[in-house]
């Protein structure tokens, strides 16, 4: 592994979900799962995230337009806590439910509307 990319992964990864969740998800991580969290900080967090061609709020919109497509809702959870983080409004996470619910129906725009909704009353 790029050690180089994992520090860089790990620094962008705890600037935008947090340092208490990243923490609890290196440390926790086993034997068996260590060498994928380890792998997805530098490649995803280093290599992706740290290509400052589009910037961490932008980033943040296009992964909840993604993960809200895939309908994958623990990390679309984690993704709009860090949006939020990373400078995304209400108003701009309400948008891009829209656009999941146009093109990928409305029980999608509706579990997105939950999730989002569970994570702005926790924010305030």
């Amino acid at each position: 592994m790029n050690s180089e990319l994992y520090r860089a992964g790990l620094e962008q990864r705890k600037a935008t979900l947090g340092t208490e969740y990243v923490n609890k998800q290196i440390d926790t991580a086993d034997e068996f799962s260590k060498p994928f969290q380890e792998a997805m900080t530098a490649w995803c967090w280093g290599f992706g995230w740290g290509d400052d061609t589009i910037d961490a709020k932008t980033r943040s919109m296009m992964n909840l337009a993604m993960i809200g497509a895939l309908g994958k809702m623990t990390e679309w959870e984690t993704h709009c806590r860090g949006a939020l983080n990373n400078g995304v409004t209400k108003e701009e996470i309400r948008a891009i439910i829209h656009v999941v619910g146009i093109y990928c129906g409305v029980p999608q725009a509706l579990e997105c509307f939950r999730v989002a909704r569970k994570v702005l009353e926790s924010s305030n």
